[in-house]
């Protein structure tokens, strides 16, 4: 298929999902690589869970055409045999996660200079409940001994001509809260987001959430080139894409690592080019949205924040730019890796006002306020600026999501 061809595909699929999901808009890409579209609005980060109309699509190839049932998931590298996803639903218990899923590439088009791929500001995350089955139990079945640490390599059915999508997590968190999602906010996944049956890692951004699941391989390693017996650069989104590295900068290919936390991997001299699993700490103000103006008066300032694996301790709000923080509450649906709502009261005079929040989670990290210079590398981090990165991946700073709003004297 030709370079125009696949284009044309990709831009016909982003019209189809447009007309199915109100709640989206088409994002930038500067590689025309990908099917993306994000949350049209700020009101969406206002409420707790965000309906499939209104979650974010991203994905590099055009959607697998399946026309019935039959799909099935093989098992290998110590697991055995292959299950259709009807067999799967029918003979292990069905469970409900809630998971704020989040694009590691959310906030890339914050980078100056700009990177390249997907321009996302804010609006690649969203909070859904995905039912399936636990990984836990499936690995289980189909494994004579699950081992306690290593890795477990998820390949999707994705067609692709340079070869299969395959992400490797932790085997530790395979058997924690892990699932094989077949369906989001109670009804079956919609084709984009992964029908008939997707990996689902909570509290993990969304490339380790594998769509069209193919197959499931246990192994002692993450997955490296050669390591499946599969056509093309199997590796790729592993070993070279979704690191977090300086410009110019080539990150090497490991086989394993100690430390799954992508703030911890950045401050940590483990691993020079971290991998993007665990989400880092994150908030958005969803209302006021910025979009009409408002009556001056008491103001309800709501929005969401969530720190992936980590809980969040706490929001704080500023209606000054910055300059001046005020304690937000917590409140909502409490549960490990989905969003926290918050709220706080303002006393909204006339004028324009910018407001930002900024979140701290449970181990004292707080996001930054802006993103470093590519000159500083992760020295950014020293003074309290997110490193710019190459891919522009897991970035957190509050400052680039403020909003201007306009309050009008009372009527």
């Amino acid at each position: 298929m030709s370079i125009e061809d696949r284009s044309r595909g990709r831009h016909e699929e982003i019209e189809a999902i447009l007309e199915r999901k109100p709640g989206v808009r088409e994002v930038r890409d500067e590689d025309d690589r990908y099917t993306v579209v994000g949350a049209a609005s700020r009101g969406t980060y206002a409420n707790w869970l965000t309906p499939i109309e209104d979650h974010f699509v991203c994905h590099r190839n055009a959607i697998p055409e399946i026309e019935d049932d039959s799909w099935t998931v093989s098992f290998s590298g110590g697991l055995e045999g292959e299950a259709s996803v009807a067999d799967l639903v029918e003979r292990f218990p069905t469970v409900a996660v809630a998971h704020t899923m989040e694009c590691a590439g959310n906030g890339r088009g914050q980078h100056d200079p700009e990177t390249a791929s997907v321009q996302w500001d804010w609006e690649a995350a969203a909070t859904a409940v995905w039912t399936g089955v636990p990984l836990s139990s499936v690995l289980r079945a189909y494994a004579e001994d699950v081992p306690d640490t290593g890795w477990l390599t998820a390949v999707g059915g994705d067609p692709d001509e340079e070869g299969v999508f395959a992400r490797s997590i932790p085997v530790e968190k395979a058997t924690d809260d892990c699932i094989l999602a077949v369906g989001a906010n109670g009804r079956p996944i919609p084709a984009e987001h992964g029908y008939p049956v997707r990996l689902l890692v909570p509290g993990w951004y969304g490339v380790n959430s594998v769509k069209w699941l193919d197959e499931l391989r246990l192994a002692d390693s993450m997955v490296t080139e050669g390591a499946l017996d599969r056509p093309g650069c199997h590796a790729k989104w592993q070993q070279d894409e979704y690191r977090i590295h300086p410009a110019g900068e080539i990150p090497e290919h490991l086989e394993t690592v100690e430390t799954f936390d992508t703030w911890e991997q950045l401050e940590s001299e483990e691993i020079d080019h971290p991998y993007t699993f665990d989400q880092n700490v994150m908030s958005l103000i969803g209302a006021p949205d910025g979009e009409e103006p408002i009556r001056a008066g008491s103001v309800d300032v709501c929005g969401v924040a969530w720190a992936g694996d980590d809980a969040v301790a706490g929001v704080e709000v500023s209606t000054d730019g910055g300059e001046t923080w005020e304690d937000a509450e917590l409140f909502g649906p409490d549960y490990a890796g989905a969003w926290r709502l918050f709220r706080t009261w303002w006393d909204a005079t006339p004028g324009a006002h910018t407001l930002v929040s900024r979140a701290t989670d449970e181990r004292g990290r707080t996001q930054p306020a802006t993103i470093g210079s590519p000159d500083e590398g992760f020295d950014a981090l020293d003074s309290g600026r997110y490193p710019w990165n190459e891919g522009g991946y897991a970035a957190n700073p509050y400052l680039p999501n403020a909003l201007t709003v306009e309050v009008e004297p009372p009527g």
